[in-house]
């Protein structure tokens, strides 16, 4: 099958937001889960007066899970999707998020500019066509000791994480997304996490960009084995990462 990827993957989630929390609602723990993901970035305090950046924050369900677990945090979202971000902006939310339409490659253009405190992507990296440079530029964002937190489905490897993905994919996503008329971008949602890393190879992807403290830590569930969080920190100081 075609790989979608840039403005053609952003126009298929453009068409694919109005029914996109719809088909997340029926994962049970997705949002549970991220915010899992958002805690083992392990930020002190709620994080008052931190500032984090959600890369990739779609409909808004990892901003949402930002703001529970850190509602002292100054957020900052950014998506290349209109149709996603315009329906994460409009979520009841309690307090100001700014929200960024730009693609990850073009964020100084679009004024993001750090340091962050912690940066999150979830189900971000197998969506890009260059997942080094996403992480680059993650990198460059955060303060010196900024951590990171990667929430991706990352197979561990094992046939049976695998057969579960596609199972799942090809007796209930694809059926009720094709119905929908979304068939196209699922279908590729599904190839990407059976073409992109296994979660060991995504944590040495995490410390080949030069961040250190990298751990791969697995989400429960049905999905053991095939949605992880690695988290990482960048180094306090130049040339540390490795030690």
């Amino acid at each position: 099958m075609s790989v979608l990827r840039d403005a053609d993957l952003a126009t298929a989630f453009d068409h694919a937001a109005r029914s996109y929390d719809t088909l997340t609602a029926a994962n049970p723990g997705y949002h549970a889960h991220l915010r899992r993901s958002v805690r083992r970035l392990g930020l002190p305090d709620g994080g008052t007066g931190l500032r984090v950046l959600d890369l990739g924050c779609g409909t808004g369900a990892s901003t949402a899970a930002l703001a529970a677990v850190l509602p002292g945090a100054h957020l900052t979202a950014v998506d290349a999707s209109s149709g996603m971000l315009r329906r994460a902006a409009q979520r009841p939310w309690h307090r100001p998020v700014r929200f960024v339409h730009a693609p990850v490659e073009e964020l100084a253009e679009a004024g993001i500019d750090g340091p962050f405190d912690a940066v999150f992507a979830a189900y971000l990296l197998r969506n890009t066509a260059d997942p080094d440079t996403v992480l680059a530029r993650a990198h460059a964002l955060l303060a010196p000791g900024g951590r990171l937190a990667v929430h991706e489905y990352a197979l561990s490897g094992h046939r049976a994480h695998r057969a579960v993905w596609n199972a799942v994919c090809g007796g209930l996503v694809l059926p009720v997304a094709t119905l929908l008329g979304d068939g196209a971008l699922y279908r590729h949602l599904r190839h990407s996490v059976v073409t992109f890393d296994t979660a060991g190879r995504l944590a040495r992807r995490v410390g080949e960009a030069g961040f250190e403290q990298v751990r791969v830590v697995p989400l429960p569930g049905w999905q053991t084995g095939i949605t992880h969080t690695v988290v990482a920190a960048r180094p306090r100081r130049t040339g540390e990462a490795g030690r």
